[in-house]
């Protein structure tokens, strides 16, 4: 008997048309390193009296189907699902081409993504499948990942697969060697780690329906938030927090002129920090912030990826 195994799955995302209609092709594999992609519809236990001791039979609920997915931040496929977060990119440029993605759009596109276990076999499509939240942090060492949070329509199982043969692409890593933080233009020291989040706020629309289903899933307000954990050795961001203006920073990662990412909050915020000093030891600081839309450019972030892909 087969017995499913991690290393044997596989991920195939393509963009839907229409929302909660699968397409019937142009899938891509994604790379993945874990998710808990999946739907679940509880039991609602009997509240009925007269029958005795004995419970009656439960009743089904109504179908929740979400997760996350962790994937690696590489020079192609992150391109996906900064799509799914920000909507379409503007691509320019011939060799290599740039990609940039922004914040602020009013539509997001929908996703049809199939988790393949081939042995068992079960291939189960998530349909309608839109981004609520994206999430990494910067490390000095260790692997490089983002956190895509889903909610999907519904979810289909079958024996074999609705993608085909899904089109591989070219994996090229980014790694926290790559990164660099830079505050105002200017590289920022004494960056010890870092976590940005952007959230789309999204609105599950739990309509009735005879299948359980949602409806669709809308964005509501967008959110950039994060957390930033510096060595105190200069009073720059403090004195940023006490005066309450912002300053614009950018995350960026490179493999030279043709790969890279670089990802800009162009009002970043900052609280005032309580500075501890737990002992003999160095003093941290940890400034929790967030992003807001800026002047100029009018909007809150801008996510830009160089690489050789025509476009997403």
């Amino acid at each position: 008997m087969a017995r499913a195994h991690g290393a044997r799955a596989q991920m195939a995302l393509a963009f839907e048309t229409v929302y909660g209609t699968p397409p019937a092709s142009g899938y891509r594999l994604m790379p993945f390193a874990r998710t808990t992609l999946g739907a679940e519809q509880p039991l609602l236990n009997s509240e009925l009296l007269g029958y005795g001791r004995d419970p009656l039979a439960p009743i089904k609920d109504a179908v929740t189907a979400d997760g996350e997915v962790v994937v690696p931040i590489d020079v192609e496929a992150f391109g996906f699902w900064l799509k799914a977060a920000f909507g379409a990119p503007t691509t320019t440029g011939t060799t290599p081409k740039t990609h940039t993605f922004q914040s602020g759009n009013w539509t997001l596109p929908s996703m049809a993504i199939e988790v393949a276990m081939p042995e068992v076999p079960r291939f189960a499509m998530y349909a309608g499948c839109v981004m609520d939240q994206l999430s990494w942090q910067m490390n000095r060492s260790g692997l490089l990942t983002a956190t895509a949070r889903l909610i999907a329509q519904g979810e289909a199982i079958a024996a074999t697969t609705a993608a085909g043969t899904p089109t591989a692409l070219g994996l090229q890593r980014f790694g926290h060697f790559n990164g660099v933080v830079k505050r105002n233009g200017t590289a920022l020291g004494n960056v010890v780690s870092a976590e940005i989040t952007y959230a789309n706020g999204l609105d599950r629309i739990e309509t009735i329906r005879n299948d359980g289903k949602i409806e669709g899933a809308d964005p509501g307000m967008a959110a950039l938030t994060g957390q930033i954990e510096v060595r105190f050795a200069d009073s720059a961001l403090v004195t940023q927090a006490i005066d309450g203006t912002p300053c614009e920073l950018e995350f960026a990662y490179s493999l030279g002129a043709n790969a890279s990412f670089t990802f800009t909050a162009h009002a970043f915020y900052l609280p005032v920090p309580r500075i501890e000093i737990p002992g003999p030891q160095g003093i941290q600081a940890t400034f929790d912030w967030q992003a807001a839309k800026a002047t100029s450019p009018a909007r809150m972030c801008t996510a830009v990826l160089v690489n050789t892909v025509t476009g997403y």
